[in-house]
């Protein structure tokens, strides 16, 4: 590992508790984007989703200590497996990240992580991942495995194809599907229809995201949903929210959801809504907070579909 002194990536939480760890560590979680906690969130609010759904479409409340030992399973596998896909995505994109002045001050191409240390570090977060999985039953455990296959193709997405964003609501959300299979040791419609819509959340927050690097990214060739769209990108944000919204509607009446789910997805909506509103195609910082504003839409999902489970 080099030596070089490495700055705080551009979005990066300042004072984030990562700043303190000790040098030789710092790099590596910083490799993990534990600085910036918004995609662990993202990943691990489907997967409560899915949990809840499984639950309640065996028509029983999610209060077990084995529910909540799933919860405390997919939390330490939503850090785990958010840190191995970063790892990853930046070994394949360490040359492009060089060139984007974001991502310029990540562990590898700022040289504070070489390729063969990351390497070694995406073996040891796999490993962890695995003893994860094989906590779960077996369905889940080949529905878990099959989950690399997105994952390992999604760094090579944006050069193929417009829309990597899909792709990342593809692997992202595999979560929903793995939790119900966790509860239910099956697959479900209602938990189909929970992941389109899901996907569909994703196309707009990360078409949000990719805002931040629309310039950059024509310089050097990656392609993305958020130049695809150009200044129409704010009219594709509302209508992927708007899919989106009514899919997840639709998952929690297939699953008999209680009476108030109705009313805490309008706040759901409600949030959806006020990005779209202020979001501004130009401003960068602007795309960044209403970004990880969804930490918030996730959370508000997970208290509508427990509610819906708790209060039939």
């Amino acid at each position: 590992m080099s030596t070089n002194s490495q700055a705080s990536p551009a979005d990066a939480i300042p004072q984030h508790w990562v700043e303190h760890l000790p040098a030789w560590l710092k790099p590596f979680a910083q490799l993990m984007r534990l600085d910036r906690p918004i995609g662990i969130w993202l990943l691990f609010w489907p997967c409560v989703l899915g949990l809840v759904l499984g639950a309640t479409s065996e028509d029983r409340l999610f209060t077990s200590w084995r529910d909540f030992g799933f919860l405390l399973l997919f939390g330490l596998g939503a850090i785990v497996m958010r840190g191995a896909g970063c790892t990853f995505n930046d070994i394949v994109d360490r040359n492009y990240d060089a060139a984007v002045a974001r991502t310029r001050g990540r562990p590898i191409p700022s040289g504070a992580v070489n390729v063969q240390a990351a390497a070694i570090f995406l073996l040891l977060l796999c490993l962890a991942g695995l003893l994860i999985l094989l906590q779960l039953n077996r369905f889940a455990i080949v529905l878990g495995a099959a989950s690399l296959l997105l994952v390992a193709a999604y760094p090579f997405m944006k050069r193929i194809t417009w829309w990597p964003q899909a792709w990342l609501g593809l692997t992202f959300n595999w979560g929903a599907l793995l939790g119900f299979a966790a509860e239910t040791g099956r697959l479900d419609w209602p938990v189909f229809i929970l992941y389109s819509g899901l996907i569909f959340w994703t196309l707009g927050y990360d078409t949000i995201y990719a805002l931040q690097d629309r310039d950059d990214d024509e310089l050097i060739g990656v392609k993305s949903t958020a130049r695809l769209f150009g200044a129409h990108a704010k009219v594709w944000v509302g209508g992927f929210y708007v899919i989106a919204f009514a899919l997840m509607l639709a998952s929690g009446y297939a699953a008999h959801a209680g009476w108030l789910f109705t009313p805490l997805m309008l706040l759901v909506g409600a949030q959806l809504y006020w990005q779209v509103k202020r979001l501004d195609i130009a401003d960068g910082i602007n795309a960044l907070m209403l970004f990880r504003s969804n930490r918030k839409v996730g959370g508000l999902m997970a208290l509508a579909f427990l509610a819906a489970n708790w209060f039939v």
